[in-house]
């Protein structure tokens, strides 16, 4: 299962911060960043995978976040 969401982050330090907290939260889901696509794509791939829990965990770093349909 993928997961794809619409961001705000903008730079790649700030991105790989998220992915370490998103990595400690779900260990077993391969998550990157296309910071060069307009909608600034964060992609979650795994089973079972929480968009409440991750939305929250940007919103709680102050980051804009919502599943792109």
């Amino acid at each position: 299962m993928v997961e794809i969401f619409k961001t705000n982050v903008r730079s790649n330090r700030k991105a790989k911060f998220i992915i370490q907290k998103l990595a400690e939260e779900f260990p077993a889901h391969k998550i990157n960043f296309d910071l060069n696509d307009c909608d600034k794509i964060l992609r979650v791939q795994g089973k079972n995978i929480s968009s409440e829990k991750i939305i929250q965990l940007l919103i709680k770093e102050n980051y804009q976040c919502k599943v792109l349909e």
